[in-house]
C-alpha cells in the first residue's frame, strides 16, 4: 500500500500556484522534497495535513482520503513544521497535553527521546534555542505511534551530531515496513543519505518524483572540450559551463553516445540543472 498519494493537487495564493500532478510515496520509504525557497514545499505539507484547503485534486493517506476519517488520519501522522506553534509550555507539560490528544501516546518513548536528543524537560518552549525547538517537535512526532511522518525543514538548525541521530531515527522508522517519511530540507546531502525517493518542486510545479537510485543512474557529469558539446543532442544537456580549460555539463546518460565517460552527479546538482533548464 502507498502511505501517501497526491493527485492533481492545486492551491493558489495570489500570483503563486502549486500544481502537483502526481506524487506517490510507498510504505517503507523515505521521500525527500527538494525545492528553492517559495517552491511550495511547506504548502504541500499543509495541504496533506488539511490545515490548508486545496483548490483541486486529492490527498490519500494510508489508503484513504484525508477527508474520510480526519481524526484517525491526524492520529496516524506525525508532523514537524518549519514554524512550530507550541505555547509557552515545558517539554514535560507539552507531553501531558499531547497525551490527551493522541490515543496512542507513548509517554515512555517521549521521555526517552527527550533524553536522547538532550531536550530539557523543564525549560519553557520560548526559552529554547531554535535547534532545541526542532528536537522537541521531533520527539513529539515520534511518540504517538504515527505511521506517516511529515517533516518541513525539521533538521535545519541542528548540529551535525543531532542531525545524524535524527536521520538514523528516520531510517529505522521507515525500515519497519508499514511506515513512511516525507521530509523537506535545504541540506540535500542529508536527503541523499536517507531517501529512497526524491521529488523536485520548482516554482510550484512538480518537476519529477523518482527513486533516488534511478535518478542518480539517469544523469552524469561530462567533462570535455567545448567543441564536443556541439556534437551532442541538445536535448540531452541540462546545463553547461564553458571555461578556458574546456566544458562541464550535466547530461542525460541515455542522450549521449554509449561509452562516453561520465562522472557521478549528486541530487543537488541534478535539481539545480533541472530548475535552470525549466527556467530557460
Amino acid at each position: 500500500m502507498n502511505a501517501l498519494e497526491l493527485r492533481g493537487l492545486q492551491k493558489t495564493y495570489g500570483d503563486f500556484t502549486l500544481d502537483i500532478g502526481e506524487l506517490t510515496l510507498p510504505e517503507g520509504c523515505v521521500m525527500g522534497l527538494v525545492g528553492e525557497n517559495g517552491a511550495g514545499k511547506s504548502t504541500t505539507i499543509r495541504l496533506i495535513l488539511d490545515s490548508t484547503r486545496a483548490d483541486g485534486g486529492s490527498v490519500t493517506v494510508l489508503g484513504r482520503s484525508s477527508q474520510e476519517d480526519p481524526r484517525r488520519t491526524k492520529a496516524e501522522i506525525g508532523a514537524v513544521l518549519d514554524e512550530l506553534g507550541i505555547p509557552g509550555l515545558t517539554a514535560l507539560e507539552l507531553g501531558h497535553v499531547l497525551e490527551n490528544i493522541y490515543p496512542n501516546w507513548e509517554a515512555e518513548t517521549y521521555g526517552r527521546l527527550l533524553q536522547k536528543l538532550s531536550v530539557p524537560a523543564d525549560k519553557p518552549f520560548h526559552k529554547l534555542s531554535q535547534g532545541m525547538k526542532k528536537k522537541l517537535g521531533i520527539a513529539a512526532a515520534f511518540s504517538h505511534n504515527a505511521r506517516l511522518l511529515l517533516l518541513d525543514e525539521a533538521t535545519n538548525g541542528l548540529d551535525p551530531v543531532a542531525r545524524d541521530d535524527v536521520n538514523e531515527m528516520l531510517r529505522d522508522f521507515a525500515a519497519e515496513g508499514r511506515n513512511a517519511v516525507l521530509i523537506s530540507s535545504h541540506i540535500v546531502s542529508d536527503l541523499e543519505k536517507i531517501c529512497d525517493y526524491i521529488a523536485f518542486l520548482h516554482k510550484g510545479r512538480l518537476l519529477l518524483c523518482e527513486e533516488k537510485d534511478v535518478l542518480e543512474a539517469s544523469y552524469g557529469l561530462l567533462h570535455c572540450p567545448a567543441a564536443r558539446l556541439e556534437e551532442l543532442d541538445g536535448s540531452a544537456i541540462l546545463t553547461r559551463r564553458i571555461t578556458a580549460f574546456g566544458a562541464e555539463a550535466v547530461v542525460r546518460r541515455d542522450g549521449v553516445p554509449r561509452g562516453t565517460e561520465l562522472s557521478p552527479v549528486g541530487i543537488e546538482e541534478i535539481f539545480i540543472a533541472m530548475a535552470k533548464e525549466d527556467r530557460s
